[in-house]
C-alpha cells in the first residue's frame, strides 16, 4: 500500500474532467477506484467530478460548485479529448478552438492556484490507439497537449504527461496497429488495462 507523508489530515483530492473521469470513478474498475484500493484511505479522499461530453468551456462553468466547494487539497484537471473530438463528430458537437480552449486552462489554473490547491493538469490521451489510422485527429490532439504543457509551465502547475506516456507505451505495445483495443475499447475510454495505465501514472503524485 502506498503511504503518504505524515499528513496532519485526510488529503482531499478531486479529479476534474470528462466520461472518462466520470467511468473511473463510477466503475469498479475505473483508474480512481484502483487509486484508493491502493492508497491509505485515513489519509487521501478521492473524489470523481467528470461528466460525460464535458470540454474546459463546461468545466469552467462548473468549478465552483464541483470543485471549489468541496475545498480540496489536490485537483488532476484532465480534459481535451472533446475539445478535438468534437470537430470531427458527433453530429452537432462543436470542439473548441486551441486559444479558447488554452484561455479556459488558465482560468481554472488561476482559481484553484487562489485557492492554494495543489494543481496537476493532465495531457489529453488518444483519439485511436493507432496514429497512421488517424492522423489528422491525432495531429490536432498533439498540439492541444502542448497548450496543457505550456499551461502548466506557466502557471506552475504540474504536469502528468498522459499523452506522451501513453504514445510511448502504444509504440511499444501496438505492434498489430490497433485502432483500440490495447489500453481502450472505443478508441477514446479506457479499457481495464488503460484504466490500470492511468492508475500508474497519477499515483506518483500522490506518494
Amino acid at each position: 500500500m502506498i503511504m503518504s507523508c505524515s499528513a496532519d489530515k485526510v488529503q482531499k483530492v478531486v479529479f476534474f474532467g470528462d466520461s472518462i473521469t466520470a467511468a473511473g470513478a463510477s466503475d469498479p474498475s475505473g483508474y480512481i477506484n484502483l487509486m484508493r484500493q491502493q492508497l491509505d484511505t485515513t489519509e487521501y479522499q478521492l473524489i470523481g467530478k467528470g461528466i460525460g461530453g464535458n470540454k474546459v468551456t463546461d468545466l469552467e462553468k462548473r468549478i465552483e460548485d464541483d470543485v471549489l466547494a468541496l475545498q480540496p487539497d489536490i485537483v488532476f484537471v484532465y480534459i481535451g479529448i472533446n475539445d478535438v473530438w468534437h470537430f470531427y463528430g458527433p453530429e452537432g458537437a462543436v470542439g473548441t478552438e486551441i486559444d479558447r480552449y488554452e484561455e479556459g486552462l488558465r482560468t481554472l489554473a488561476s482559481q484553484l492556484k487562489e485557492k492554494n490547491i495543489r494543481t496537476i493538469f493532465c495531457t489529453p490521451t488518444v483519439i485511436g490507439e493507432d496514429p497512421a489510422f488517424d492522423g489528422e485527429i491525432n495531429d490536432e490532439l498533439d498540439q492541444y497537449a502542448e497548450v496543457v504543457r505550456k499551461v502548466a509551465d506557466e502557471t506552475g502547475a504540474e504536469l502528468c504527461d498522459l499523452r506522451k506516456e501513453m504514445k510511448d507505451y502504444l509504440k511499444e505495445k501496438n505492434t498489430q496497429s490497433q485502432n483500440s483495443g490495447i489500453l481502450t475499447s472505443d478508441r477514446v475510454h479506457m479499457n481495464q488495462n488503460g484504466n490500470q495505465f492511468l492508475a500508474e501514472q497519477m499515483l506518483p503524485y500522490l506518494d
